[in-house]
């Protein structure tokens, strides 16, 4: 892996404060709008999942190019992930000595980090050293996100190929405790029969907030207990069958997976410590160095 030059004192001689000055970014976009949090966090897995880390998610489509941000799996990341980068690269580059010396996917890889704190998640050391991808393109996103409607052989398949375990997609999966779903993505599991490994009532709370004509936009918690908590009790509302996807679910109906399910909803040391070691193995997905990366002036566009 092109991970061996990533570390975390990265900035120490060129920028030593990025990482308070990240936070600060990241805090006060938190403060304006909850969704910050899961925007944030879906955008680096959405970003590391396709060609690495290397915030190649973030370009904007432009003259014959059209971007993985405009493919279709990508049209519902939700702005304020975007913003949020955009936010702390301007504070980053607000200080004389670190303009243009911290790399977008770098500055995601942080703010990711920190908004997990920020809903109450385990706090970690952040890996840094990445540099910006040179490609983007909506082509290169098909067949490499997970879907909602994944059993487990599909979700081992695509997180295997990143080089993450049974065991760090669980992890990583529970990331749905904080955000939410527009109701295409689920409708499926209430229409027109009820999906048997939902739970009944839970299945006609969805079916009244998702009628059949439902207004596109409307969106429903992935965790309908505590969905602004980055906690352990996505895997509690599994073993319930209040997980919203069938790619949730599974991980509970699964004789392969179940056991840690069980294990994780009642120790949440020992979820915090596996969510830490997989969102850091995911942080060194694909990373790019030497002439195959630099840093963005703009994350937003190729230099």
């Amino acid at each position: 892996m092109a991970s061996a030059q990533l570390r975390k004192n990265y900035y120490a001689n060129i920028c030593p404060n990025v990482e308070s000055i990240v936070r600060g970014a990241v805090t006060q976009k938190f403060r304006q709008t909850f969704v910050t949090v899961p925007a944030t966090i879906r955008l680096f897995f959405h970003d590391c999942f396709v060609q690495g880390c290397d915030a190649s998610v973030i370009i904007a489509s432009s003259g014959g190019n059209t971007a993985e941000k405009d493919h279709p799996d990508n049209l519902s990341l939700a702005g304020d992930g975007f913003d949020t980068v955009i936010k702390a690269k301007a504070a980053v580059d607000a200080v004389p000595g670190c303009r243009n010396k911290v790399s977008c996917a770098d500055i995601l890889a942080m703010a990711t980090r920190d908004v997990i704190a920020l809903a109450g998640g385990p706090s970690y050391a952040v890996e840094l050293g990445r540099l910006d991808g040179l490609s983007s393109t909506a082509a290169s996103v098909n067949g490499k996100l997970p879907q909602p409607t994944f059993n487990l052989n599909q979700l081992n398949s695509l997180f295997g190929a990143n080089g993450l375990s049974q065991n760090d997609m669980i992890a990583l999966s529970a990331a749905h405790t904080v955000g939410f779903s527009h109701c295409s993505k689920f409708s499926s599991r209430i229409f027109p029969t009820v999906d048997p490994t939902l739970n009944q009532t839970y299945a006609k709370e969805l079916q009244t907030m998702c009628p059949k004509n439902v207004d596109p936009r409307i969106a429903i918690n992935m965790d309908p207990n505590t969905p602004r908590q980055f906690d352990n009790v996505y895997y509690k509302n599994l073993i319930q069958g209040k997980g919203l996807f069938t790619s949730d679910q599974v991980l509970f109906t699964d004789a392969r997976s179940k056991p840690i399910v069980n294990a994780w909803a009642t120790n949440a040391t020992a979820f915090n410590e596996a969510f830490i070691n997989a969102i850091t193995k995911l942080g060194r997905v694909g990373v790019k160095t030497g002439k195959n990366g630099n840093i963005r002036r703009n994350c937003g566009a190729f230099n």
